[in-house]
């Protein structure tokens, strides 16, 4: 192809215009083989033209690029791909810090092992599942489908075992969504699910929420752009600590029923809220996919979670799966299901909600005692306002604590930090007077 055509042919491909946009893009682009390694990427005043944007931008998205590797070359001799020393990693969460044992790290939304299940009893029964060490490609155990049936918030045609709420949602994403497609995402959302959905190149559109979930409006607003799928967390928000009402689901509802998207509700929070599970699959079962995580309640080292969908989703899915773990343990499976029909892990289950309940209100409460208009909710972790998230985090290292910023979690503006309290037991009041101090500023 001639440069002038490269240039027309890059803005058709690249709708979201940015330096973040024109990166995320380009390199999904290499990944998928339309910009094989040795390509010559236009010189960045043609491309600038046909994108209609500041040569500038080009430049600091190239700059990107360099960075990481996956073009090389400038100048008059050019700019080229050179992705095959192109490595994928998602950038929210890689840039995750390293804190030495006298920082207090309130970064990790993860559960307190301490309050975990026992997993003995449920490996040595796992260890004699059905089919056990068969090649055969399994989409679940009939015994852990059985149990899942029992609580499953709607009756679907199919369902699949994966490795974990976020491979479903990276294999979904692969099986389903093209490079360059649109996704509307809740936000603020998992910063892991910004990693994958970017990672794939897709143009994410926010969907913004309040305390009963994704704004109606703003999802009426997503959908003008066709978007192939929204993503969202009915039941618990990982970030937040909210829940969808259920006048708000009858509301999304209503702006989904004319449309043909993909509805991927991630219940990756699983019972550590004692909510209802609801879901949107009893309105368009042939669209929605719902997925429910056992990492929070019973352990991560499970790497379990299970979906639900059509039987013609689920076997896109499988057909993707096919090409690297084509099923997930038969042992974690059958583990799994005896720990669902086990009463103790019932009880250690409710245990361990209740403390987790105490810890987030013990921060909430001290919080609001100073002024801090913190949101009382559910989970691992409290969504908490701030003037400046920049001054807040400054402020936050200098006393020895480290929480993550809310721009990790969002596509638009933020004011926020995210600070896990799973495993906040006896320094509530020294965080809550720490956050007071860095949450105003002149």
């Amino acid at each position: 192809m001639s440069e002038d055509k490269t240039a027309g042919w890059f803005a058709e491909k690249l709708s979201d215009r940015t330096i973040r946009g024109i990166a995320i893009g380009t390199s999904a682009l290499i990944r998928a083989g339309a910009l094989p390694v040795g390509t010559k990427l236009p010189p960045i005043r043609d491309l600038a033209f046909a994108l209609g944007i500041s040569p500038a931008t080009i430049s600091e998205a190239w700059s990107e690029l360099r960075r990481q590797k996956i073009i090389s070359g400038r100048g008059r001799n050019g700019t080229w791909v050179s992705g095959d020393r192109f490595v994928a990693k998602p950038a929210r969460l890689a840039s995750n810090g390293h804190y030495g044992e006298d920082v207090l790290d309130l970064t990790a939304a993860v559960p307190d092992v301490r309050l975990l299940p026992k997993l003995a009893e449920a490996m040595a029964y796992g260890a004699s599942a059905e089919n056990l060490n068969s090649y055969e490609r399994n989409r679940i155990l009939p015994e852990l489908e059985a149990a899942m049936r029992k609580t499953w918030p709607y009756e679907p045609e199919a369902f699949l075992a994966t490795n974990g709420g976020y491979n479903a949602v990276y294999t979904l994403a692969h099986a389903l969504i093209a490079p360059g497609e649109t996704v509307a995402i809740e936000d603020p959302t998992g910063m892991r699910l910004l990693d994958i959905f970017e990672d794939r190149g897709a143009r994410i559109i926010p969907v913004q929420c309040d305390a009963e979930g994704p704004l109606p409006s703003s999802l009426q607003a997503a959908m003008e752009h066709r978007p192939v799928a929204f993503i969202f967390q009915p039941r618990l928000h990982s970030v937040t600590g909210q829940t969808v009402s259920r006048q708000r689901m009858d509301a999304l509802e209503n702006i989904l029923r004319d449309t043909d998207t993909l509805i991927v509700e991630d219940d990756g929070m699983g019972d550590i809220s004692a909510a209802p599970r609801h879901s949107l699959g009893h309105r368009f079962p042939e669209r929605v996919i719902h997925i429910f995580s056992f990492s929070k309640t019973h352990g991560p080292d499970l790497r379990l979670a299970v979906l639900s969908s059509s039987r013609a989703i689920v076997e896109q899915i499988q057909s993707y799966r096919s090409f690297s773990a084509g099923w997930t343990s038969r042992i974690l499976q059958a583990a799994t299901a005896w720990l669902l029909r086990d009463e103790a892990t019932q009880d250690t289950l409710q245990h361990a909600r209740a403390i987790y309940q105490t810890r987030r209100d013990n921060l909430i409460d001290a919080l609001r005692d100073k002024g801090i208009d913190a949101v009382h909710g559910h989970g691992l972790c409290a969504w908490i306002p701030v003037s400046s998230e920049p001054f807040a985090m400054v402020t936050l290292a200098a006393r020895g604590i480290a929480v993550h910023p809310g721009a990790k979690f969002s596509n638009l503006p933020s004011n926020h930090l995210r600070v896990a309290t799973a495993t906040l037991t006896d320094r509530c009041e020294e965080v809550a007077n720490s956050i007071a101090l860095s949450a105003v500023y002149d």
